[in-house]
């Protein structure tokens, strides 16, 4: 009888833990699945700090403020007295107040016309005006409409369809869709060598966070990838989610880099100086853990975790020098590895083994100076991928995901300098293309 309890028993708890399984269902703050495709049921990672929502105590407001420098000012004077009726044209009037209204004109495009014209020397020979370099057709778009092409379609992620509803209902220009993908053609030729000059200091940077994503080109799946840090983002488009992208992308590797990921098997393979896997994606295969099996584990491995960024944090730690609390943490991340778990605690022991093959790579943050913990930078650099997904439906050519890849590198790059968007875009439409 107490045998067959015993079975029972182990039953039963074999069935509460399958069911478990379908209780708690994946999402983005338990798995590597992005908020973007899950439709609801997101947990966040961030913790309850005890605070009420919105502006706290103490936070100043906005409103909008006076102009010391208006365009245009219009006066109102009363013309006659309203209790007489005299007439006050005359009589000086004082100050009262005033009040200001900030609107936008009408937009509207201005055709510019180039004439040449010679001119006959008194030795003979004739003499030619020439155009501009950027003025050589008949007719064409200009350098401004170029550029704002390229901040609809990539800064703002709008389809050919409304940039064209655009064009034709606010700007009076009736411009086909064709002829659109022209105007983001020629830009990208122009943007060819900030985006070439961008990969050249991403292979020079000390470190770089990395990720990838699919999106559908034409119908089929693709993958975007990214290597960015707190200044640069480059990001290229391939058919292969493997190393192979890697190996076409950087053929010399990346060996000065502490690389930045999400323990993707094809980064590993990258010739780098080191890894640090990203601990935001390990947190939420740690909570899936949780949720399932209730493990003290996966809880006592999420506080080590916390610890080690906790003492990152501290403004006078120095990865570069020898440190107490360090050694304590690393010691505790191995025991935790070598710990023995329950066997029906299936999820943390398939886990546990993963991390051991690279426990060298989980507190390697905590031996650099400028080495994040986490991955995000990276994720939120992807994220515009699916954004543009999500509005336009996807690309529809090769050579459209690869200019927008290039010209969302060098909008990302842009923006992390805090330079203006719309203005580095005109400066780049008014280049000569190659």
């Amino acid at each position: 009888m107490e045998l067959l309890a015993v079975k029972q028993q182990v039953h039963i708890e074999v069935l509460e833990q399958e069911l478990s399984f379908y209780k708690s269902r994946k999402n983005s703050g338990n798995s590597h699945m992005p908020p973007s495709d899950l439709i609801k049921g997101n947990q966040s990672l961030r913790e309850k700090s005890g605070k009420k929502a919105g502006g706290q105590q103490g936070h100043e407001g906005s409103t909008l403020k006076f102009s010391a420098t208006p365009d245009r000012i219009i006066t109102h004077s009363p013309d006659y007295c309203q209790l007489c009726g005299d007439d006050l044209e005359q009589i000086v009037a004082t100050p009262l107040t005033r009040r200001q209204v900030i609107d936008v004109p009408i937009p509207a495009a201005i055709c510019t016309e180039h004439r040449t014209f010679t001119k006959t020397c008194s030795c003979g020979h004739v003499n030619k005006g020439k155009f501009p370099t950027n003025v050589n057709a008949n007719v064409q778009y200009g350098s401004h409409i170029e550029a704002l092409t390229a901040y609809l379609n990539v800064r703002q992620y709008m389809p050919f369809g409304r940039i064209q509803e655009f064009y034709s209902k606010i700007m009076g220009l009736e411009i086909s869709q064709g002829g659109i993908v022209g105007l983001l053609q020629r830009f990208t030729g122009k943007a060819l060598p900030m985006y070439q000059e961008i990969k050249n200091r991403i292979e020079k940077a000390a470190c770089l966070g990395t990720d990838e994503t699919g999106a559908k080109i034409n119908g089929k799946t693709h993958w975007f990838w990214t290597w960015q840090n707190e200044a640069l983002t480059f990001i290229v488009q391939s058919p292969s989610r493997g190393y192979k992208t890697i190996q076409e992308t950087f053929p010399d590797g990346l060996p000065d880099v502490v690389l930045v990921h999400d323990r993707w098997a094809a980064h590993f393979k990258c010739e780098v100086d080191h890894h640090q896997v990203c601990l935001a994606h390990l947190f939420r295969d740690l909570n899936y853990i949780t949720q399932v099996h209730g493990s003290n584990w996966a809880q006592s491995l999420k506080s080590v975790l916390k610890e080690a960024i906790a003492l990152n944090n501290q403004p006078d730690y120095n990865g570069l020098a020898a440190s107490p609390a360090r050694s304590d943490l690393e010691w505790s991340l191995m025991d935790l590895l070598q710990h023995a778990l329950p066997e029906k605690d299936k999820l943390a022991i398939r886990l546990q083994k993963k991390l051991r093959k690279i426990s060298h790579h989980i507190l390697c943050f905590l031996h650099y100076n400028n080495v994040p913990p986490d991955n995000n930078g990276s994720e939120r650099a992807i994220r515009t991928i699916k954004v543009k997904q999500k509005v336009s439906g996807g690309f529809r050519s090769i050579d459209g995901a690869d200019g927008f890849a290039v010209i969302r590198s060098v909008i990302d790059t842009t923006i992390k300098s805090r330079n203006d968007v719309f203005h580095a875009l005109n400066l780049i439409a008014n280049f000569t293309a190659e």
